[in-house]
C-alpha cells in the first residue's frame, strides 16, 4: 500500500495540473479533490478486496474516479469505461507518464457497446454517481461473469429506488449482497457503499440499444 499511495497522490496532482487545461472536475482545490476524489474512491476498497479475483471495470469512469484510486491501491488489471473521448485521452497521458498505462487501460465508448464486444469478461464493477440503482444493474449484468460483483457509491439510496432495484434485479440476474453506510473524514460527507452479485443470467436480452437502461428502465 505505501507505494500504491505514492501513486495516488502522484495521479492527484497530474489530475489537477491537467484540470486547469481540460475541464475533467469542477473541484479545484487540492484538499478537497482529496477527500471527494481520492477518499471517496478507496472507501469501497475493502468491497473490491472481496470481490471475485479477476478484471476490474469502472463504469462511467470520468477522470479515473474511482477506478484509477482502487485499482493502484488493489494491484488489479482494471478498465475504465467513459464515451467521452477527451477524459479519456486525458486519463491515459497521465497513467502512461506514471508507467501504470498496462495494469490500467481505457475504453471511450458506450458501456452497452463493451458489453456487446466483450460479455462476462468482469469479476467486479464500479460506478459513482453515475445512474439510478435498476440502470446501473442492467448495464452491469452482461459484462459479469457469473458471481460478480457490482459495487455502487450512493450519496442517498430512496426507498422506492431500492424497491425499484430489487424488481430490476430480479429481470438481470443480480441480488442486493450487502449495503454500508459511512461518511467521510470531514465529518459530514454520506455515502452509502452498496453491492449487488450477478446470480442467474438475465429474463431479457442484453444489452438493450443504447441509452434505454437509462430512459426506460425495468422498474416494474
Amino acid at each position: 500500500m505505501p507505494h500504491s499511495e505514492g501513486l495516488i497522490s502522484a495521479y492527484l496532482d497530474a489530475f489537477l495540473e491537467v484540470n486547469k487545461v481540460i475541464n475533467l472536475t469542477r473541484i479545484t482545490d487540492y484538499e478537497q479533490a482529496n477527500l471527494l476524489h481520492v477518499e471517496d474512491s478507496l472507501a469501497a476498497l475493502g468491497e473490491l478486496e472481496a470481490a471475485p479475483e479477476g478484471l476490474y471495470g469502472d463504469l462511467g469512469s470520468g477522470g479515473g474516479f474511482p477506478g484509477v484510486p482502487l485499482a493502484l491501491a488493489s494491484g488489479r488489471q482494471a478498465v475504465l469505461v467513459d464515451s467521452v473521448k477527451k477524459k479519456m485521452r486525458a486519463v491515459e497521458g497521465i497513467l502512461a507518464e506514471l508507467g501504470v498505462d498496462e495494469q490500467i487501460t481505457t475504453y471511450d465508448g458506450r458501456i452497452e457497446d463493451l458489453a456487446a464486444a466483450q460479455p462476462g469478461s468482469f469479476a467486479v464493477l464500479t460506478a459513482r454517481a453515475l445512474s439510478s440503482l435498476p440502470a446501473l444493474l442492467e448495464l452491469a449484468s452482461p459484462l459479469l461473469q457469473m458471481g460478480g460483483h457490482l459495487i455502487c457509491y450512493k450519496a442517498q439510496v430512496p426507498d422506492d429506488e431500492l424497491a425499484s432495484a430489487r424488481y430490476a434485479g430480479g429481470q438481470v440476474g443480480m441480488k442486493l449482497i450487502s449495503s454500508r453506510e459511512l461518511r467521510l473524514s470531514d465529518g459530514e460527507t454520506k455515502r452509502t457503499i452498496l453491492v449487488y452479485q450477478k446470480v442467474s443470467e438475465a429474463h431479457l436480452k442484453l444489452p438493450r440499444r443504447i441509452g434505454m437502461a437509462q430512459k426506460h428502465p425495468l422498474v416494474g
